[in-house]
């Protein structure tokens, strides 16, 4: 579906993509995940020709993407981070003006119309103009806007941004749908739970690099950091934290507002023997949670920087 080959894209100075390479297949959800100005909007230009580029080759539907292949970008659908909607127009009439610009007979594109409104949950919401509506409705229209045609393959640029709990279900939950109706998806976020929630496969992007792709599991058995265990205690000494942290595979532990956390390298059992160590010191322990490593620590961990940095 997408070739990305040695792209290099450059601001004066400034190095925005730096010899990157994608390759994305037919039906997946692929997901883009990297800091601010790690460099994943402007491949997205890149790859809709929005920007020009210093080098490298890129194709889409195993054909050369230019500014003037329309054939493609009819089977494209775009949803930008900003939302881009006409103030002055209602619901329907920015869904209907949007598709149009794919669809030009008023008769094929009707019926597109109304499913794009019934898909994204706005049918209450029809004749209202932008500025009546949440931030969550708003959300969905600019979906709405950009999916109506029926695209093959759809950029979704952080689409969930600002907005409360049900919208981002109701928004998650049509993106799966998008993909079960046959659309490939490029998805970027700066929310971990929903990549790993949507994705079959994710890159980690840093610096205009590809640092590390895969799926969910594979970029996680990439990395030295393990499970981490989180147990309620009243009350734990200096001297039974150091024996802790001096345990064979741990990599971190600390104990602050009742709680010792601890982390330790990739495989083995740390519970057991944590648990056996606080036993033996006669230390009574509450509330026990163990969580697997998520997608930034591999991100930390492989780049030294937060996701959400």
């Amino acid at each position: 579906m997408i070739q990305v080959h040695n792209l290099v894209k450059r601001y004066g100075d400034l190095v925005a993509l730096d010899h990157f390479d994608l390759e994305i297949q037919d039906g997946e959800i692929f997901g883009l995940l990297g800091p601010n100005g790690s460099g994943k909007t402007t491949a997205i230009n890149c790859m809709l020709s929005l920007l020009k580029y210093n080098k490298g080759e890129i194709n889409l539907f195993d054909k050369k993407m230019t500014p003037n292949s329309y054939d493609l970008k009819r089977q494209i659908g775009v949803v930008m981070q900003n939302v881009a909607v006409f103030n002055e127009l209602t619901v329907y009439e920015n869904i209907d003006y949007f598709c149009g610009l794919y669809v030009p007979e008023k008769a094929k594109r009707k019926p597109l119309v109304e499913e794009a409104i019934e898909f994204t949950g706005l049918s209450d919401f029809r004749k209202f103009l932008p500025k009546k509506l949440s931030g969550g409705l708003l959300r969905r229209l600019n979906i709405a806007c950009g999916i109506a045609h029926k695209p093959k393959l759809i950029f979704l640029d952080e689409p969930t941004v600002a907005v409360d709990p049900q919208s981002r279900n109701n928004i998650l939950e049509g993106i799966k749908e998008l993909n079960r109706q046959g659309a490939t998806i490029v998805y970027t976020s700066h929310y971990m739970e929903e990549v790993e929630q949507l994705c079959s496969r994710i890159m980690i992007m840093d610096n205009g690099k590809a640092i590390a792709t895969g799926t969910k599991e594979e970029l996680k058995a990439m990395i030295r950091t393990g499970e981490k265990l989180t147990i309620e205690l009243y009350d734990l000494s200096d001297s039974i934290l150091e024996e802790i942290r001096k345990t064979d595979g741990v990599i971190h532990a600390e104990f602050t507002e009742n709680r010792l956390t601890v982390r330790r390298v990739s495989g083995g059992n740390l519970l057991i023997s944590v648990l056996d160590l606080l036993r033996q010191n006669q230390i009574n322990f509450g509330r026990i949670f163990s969580e697997p490593p998520t997608l930034n620590d591999v991100f930390l961990e492989i780049t030294g920087k937060q996701l959400r940095d």
